[in-house]
């Protein structure tokens, strides 16, 4: 969602700001803007649409400062305009914030009755309004005009804070959305993550829920809630500048695709002993021979990874598990029992739905094991266990290399919880684990044939409704194709299991609604294939995608095919996620879409 950053300095501060803005643009943004203090008072320069706007804006109407604050705005509350876009501020305050303030409308009443005036229709000006009164009719210091008015605050927010007359001055608080400091030779940082911060320092401290910090000078005070001092711990970040480049790629999603040999091969390592040639998961806090069910809540792509891990873990390891969309878990105050584990799925570890999702799940005494790509975000950190995925920055918003590493770990921890529990044999685990360790080879084989898939993708191009199945394991990445092709080339397209066509959408078969068949030659690919006639004989286009084997079989009857590697059907979800991938990456680009940051999307989504 939004990103914020923030920097006390003994230099200006502008530069850093508009670079670290740039970093951020991967979570999605529709306004940007930035303030400083100079000569004690607050500057700001604010644009609708992307940086390069405001960039523009502050070639015409420079600014200056020691101190500053920026941010990159996902419109909530009001529409994306120069007038919504943050900072906001009032003659003595200024305030960037992500998240979602649940009762400024009667925060706002009770201080328009108290003869306070709103310029803009955000959520976030509350929060200038609320410090300010404080400040001004209150006369309170800023310290404590802030702590009173973050106690009046619910919802979500990650807000910095800067004060008229204060040159070195700046607060931050987090409650339900992430907030790092950073600490430089002669700076201080806040930031929405540690990519925001990369490469202008490495030091981090990662503020706990209900923190707020006062930054003075180089001087750092942390409290809590309650307003008492606290200390929290100092990291080192791995994450480079460097690191979020797009290199020889036109895209980052592009570039992310073609990490994915890599980066699954660096998660392996980390699951995987050599020396024993099996799955060697850290240790857990929990006895996987004596759960007697899972449930697993993600949001988005993270739920279809979620979705294949259920056949891997009911089929392999015998153990029901239970998937929840994790935005509708909680309400349905599911009954779990007490010897469950739950599992979360997150790429950033931020997401407010599966963290919520997460909190019900404690509140039921379930044990939580979560898969993260953050091992310091708050999903990670208020897990009993965490599983990393070792995918490295994913900075398009349309998840890829974070999903595939997803399905790895999920895969084997169905593994090991099938070992433990005694549901395969020794021959069966070496083969399983053999399979899975072939998995970056052959993703890299699939990776050489892009080129069909390009071609192929001309034909989704132009098309406005594009069908996907898929049996099996296999369902969950026709799903998975069909967001991809609708997030970022905007062509409406849906994903069923195979078996359900003829429940519904055949109605929609028609030669101008291709449909992709996702086909490993597995034990249900006879079904699959008894499909792919059904709607060829309805005037339907199929694309195929399937081995040599599945080709030959059934492929004459498909307007195009994608041959892929033939693989064990245990790791065919890992391997078919890349056409499903390049497939919707190469008709976004047909169709000239922005295919890192498509409309209304957004990459770290922290509001409800």
């Amino acid at each position: 969602m939004c990103g914020i950053i923030g920097i006390v300095s003994q230099e200006g501060v502008v530069a850093n700001l508009i670079e670290s803005l740039k970093r951020l643009e991967y979570r999605g943004y529709d306004s940007a803007g930035v303030a400083t203090l100079f000569n004690g008072s607050i500057e700001r320069r604010r644009a609708e649409g992307k940086l390069s706007n405001l960039v523009a804006h502050l070639k015409d109407s420079p600014v200056d400062g020691k101190i500053g604050i920026g941010h990159t705005r996902w419109a909530t509350h009001g529409a994306p305009s120069e007038l919504n876009a943050h900072p906001h501020a009032t003659d003595h305050v200024a305030v960037v914030h992500n998240g979602i303030i649940e009762n400024f409308r009667p925060l706002r009443q009770e201080l328009e009755a108290k003869g306070v005036t709103f310029e803009t229709e955000t959520d976030t000006e509350v929060v200038a309004r609320l410090i300010s009164y404080n400040l001004e009719t209150l006369g309170l210091a800023p310290e404590d005009a802030t702590h009173r008015a973050l106690k009046r605050l619910d919802g979500a927010f990650a807000l910095a804070i800067m004060f008229s007359g204060h040159e070195n001055l700046m607060i931050g608080a987090r409650q339900g959305s992430p907030l790092v400091l950073g600490y430089g030779s002669q700076e201080v940082y806040l930031g929405s993550d540690a990519l925001a911060l990369a490469p202008l320092t490495s030091t981090l401290t990662y503020l706990d829920e209900g923190d707020w910090v006062v930054i003075q000078d180089q001087t750092v005070k942390i409290m809590n809630r309650s307003g008492q001092a606290v200390k929290r711990e100092l990291k080192q970040s791995a994450i480079s500048g460097a690191m979020i480049g797009k290199g020889e790629y036109r895209h980052f999603m592009e570039k992310e695709i073609h990490e994915q040999p890599a980066v699954i091969g660096d998660t392996l390592r980390a699951l995987y002993s050599y020396k024993t040639q099996s799955v060697e998961l850290p240790k857990l806090p929990l006895e996987l021979e004596k759960i007697s069910r899972f449930t697993a809540s993600a949001c988005g792509t993270a739920f279809y990874a979620c979705t294949v891990g259920k056949y891997w873990m009911e089929q392999i390891a015998r153990v029901p598990m239970d998937i929840d969309i994790a935005s509708e878990f909680r309400y349905r105050e599911a009954p779990m029992p007490k010897d469950g584990a739950f599992i979360c799925v997150s790429q950033s570890g931020e997401t407010i739905d599966t963290l919520e999702a997460l909190r019900y799940a404690k509140s039921q005494d379930q044990t939580i094991v979560s898969v993260v790509n953050v091992p310091e975000s708050a999903i990670a950190r208020e897990s009993h266990a965490s599983l990393q995925t070792l995918a490295g920055p994913e900075i398009g918003v349309a998840s890829t290399k974070a999903f595939t590493t997803q399905l790895v770990v999920l895969a084997a921890f169905a593994i090991e919880t099938a070992i433990r529990r005694k549901a395969i044999t020794a021959v069966k685990a070496a083969s399983l684990t053999n399979a899975l360790i072939s998995a970056p080879a052959l993703l890299a084989q699939t990776l050489a044939n892009e080129d069909k898939m390009r071609s192929v993708a001309a034909v989704l191009a132009e098309a406005t409704d594009v069908l996907y199945l898929g049996r099996g394991s296999s369902y969950p990445i026709a799903m998975e194709g069909a967001l991809k092709l609708k997030e970022i080339s905007y062509i409406h397209a849906e994903g069923y299991a195979a078996g359900e066509m003829k429940h519904g959408p055949i109605a929609l078969i028609d030669e101008n609604v291709p449909v992709v068949v996702v086909a490993p030659y597995d034990n249900l690919f006879e079904k699959t294939a008894s499909n792919l006639h059904q709607l060829v004989a309805r005037g339907g286009k199929a694309i195929l995608v399937s081995d040599a084997q599945g080709i030959n079989e059934a492929g004459e009857y498909a307007a195009h095919t994608i041959e892929m590697p033939a693989c064990d059907p245990f790791v065919a979800p890992i391997l078919y996620s890349i056409p499903m991938q390049l497939l919707a990456y190469f008709a976004a680009v047909a169709k000239g879409t922005d295919v890192d940051q498509p409309r209304n999307l957004a990459k770290s989504v922290t509001v409800e």
